[in-house]
């Protein structure tokens, strides 16, 4: 059987495994130990485990569960809603600021925490009810959550780039500091939308109210004192020291990603148990099963994944995939195009740690061989998956909304999302024509 065959074959039981229900991380290693089996010397299924530990024996791979337990610490305090109610004060002379601090909101939590889940889990658990008491349209609170929850994926620290950096071999400090730009531009185009969505909103309501309809909330004008506004100062400060401390150890070249990962679950910790009390053995308890149940959950997809680009590679596919697509001699952007579509699809079915472990072998070598540079590269792929948790028919923030929200329709939580998936297509282009955007500082001083 040629390369070719097994590579349909390869694809097309990990499809079958994928759509039977299996979880992820059993779906890729049963393909890849059966492939093994059949296609592979006897003596390779000897070497399942040790295949898995030299592919995950990575001190990168370290930052992975570090990072989970600081947004794990941040995610069951008070800290989401202390933040948004901080933000909520001083935005509320801005026109929809409640709408744009709820976007400041998710970015800042998204900072610290870097899930986009947990992101919309604790921002939208305050941020929703609040857009939705104020007359804010259901599907457009909804869509401000799930939209600014996709910013952890690009904002370091981002879990998502850790892995990303594993795969292309490329510097971690690097892409972290790659991601701040386009990270930015994001929060930015959100927040404009945010406003012109609610000046369409009100004039909507106010067009109503004058012929004689029922009053809505959106006519209502609240205003805080400059007092209110400096008391809500305390809340935000130590989100801002956190912040700040873990990006001046790492950018300035203090620590290591994996050392500024233990740093951030330090101060998070210290965090949380000075400001919120949370420091007894029954209310750590979530914070640290919370960190081994997803830490276990993430790493099993991760080993399970590189043995599947292990027997990938050893079978030849991915290198007979890859010179397939260079030999088609298409333009450099037709290329890009074509790959960025294939993410898109695949970000219908898989999370972005599958699709980034599954799909680096086949497309980063075509990608290279054409000129474009690898760590750029890797912020585009960031935003074309941030779309993927936010567009039907698989989108995980939409489903995080339902949970939070029930009772607001899926449609209305689907139309929501849409523009932001429009405004993430302009980040896309923005970068294309402008790729200074993703590489605006240099990243010599910075340990890889």
């Amino acid at each position: 059987m040629g390369t070719v065959e097994i590579g349909l074959l390869y694809g097309g039981a990990t499809l079958v495994a994928l759509f039977a229900g299996l979880p992820i991380a059993f779906a890729l290693g049963s393909v890849a130990v059966v492939f093994m089996y059949f296609f592979m010397p006897a003596a390779s299924l000897d070497t399942v485990t040790q295949n898995v530990y030299e592919e995950m024996a990575s001190i990168t791979m370290l930052t992975i569960p570090l990072f989970i337990l600081k947004g794990a610490a941040i995610g069951r305090s008070r800290a989401g809603s202390d933040l948004y109610s901080a933000l909520h004060v001083w935005m509320g002379r801005v026109p929809g600021g409640l709408g744009v601090a709820n976007v400041f909101a998710c970015a800042l939590f998204a900072a610290m925490a870097g899930s986009s889940p947990a992101t919309c889990s604790a921002i939208g658990s305050a941020g929703i009810p609040e857009m939705r008491r104020r007359g804010y349209s259901p599907g457009f609170a909804a869509g401000i959550i799930a939209a600014g929850g996709t910013l952890g994926i690009l904002l370091p620290p981002s879990i998502t780039l850790i892995l990303y950096a594993v795969a292309a071999e490329q510097s971690l400090g690097r892409l972290f500091l790659a991601g701040i730009g386009p990270g930015v531009l994001m929060v930015v185009l959100f927040a404009i939308y945010a406003v012109a969505r609610y000046r369409r909103e009100k004039a909507v309501a106010t067009a109503a109210y004058a012929q004689g309809g029922t009053w809505s909330e959106l006519l209502r004008t609240d205003t805080f004192t400059a007092r209110e506004r400096f008391a809500a100062i305390p809340r935000v400060l130590p989100f801002v020291i956190l912040l700040i401390g873990v990006m001046f150890a790492l950018y300035g070249g203090i620590a290591t990603p994996s050392e500024t990962a233990g740093l951030g679950a330090v101060l998070a910790l210290v965090m949380v148990a000075g400001i919120y009390r949370i420091w007894r053995p029954g209310q750590m308890g979530p914070i640290l099963m919370s960190t081994l149940r997803e830490s276990t959950m993430l790493m099993m997809i991760i080993g399970m994944s590189l043995l599947y680009s292990y027997v990938m590679s050893y079978l030849h596919i991915s290198q007979g995939a890859a010179e397939w697509i260079v030999g088609m001699h298409l333009s450099k952007w037709v290329l890009l195009a074509a790959i960025l579509a294939l993410v898109v699809v695949l970000g219908f079915f898989l999370p972005p740690v599958s699709i980034i472990l599954m799909t680096a072998p086949v497309i980063l070598p075509p990608l290279k061989a054409a000129g474009f540079d690898l760590i750029w590269f890797g912020i585009i792929m960031s935003i074309v998956m941030e779309m993927g948790l936010i567009h039907p028919p698989v989108g995980l923030n939409i489903f995080v909304i339902k949970n939070i929200a029930p009772d607001i329709p899926l449609r209305d939580v689907v139309m929501g999302v849409l523009p932001f998936v429009g405004l993430m297509l302009v980040s896309i282009l923005a970068l294309c024509l402008v790729p200074g955007l993703a590489t605006w500082l240099p990243g010599a001083v910075y340990a890889g």
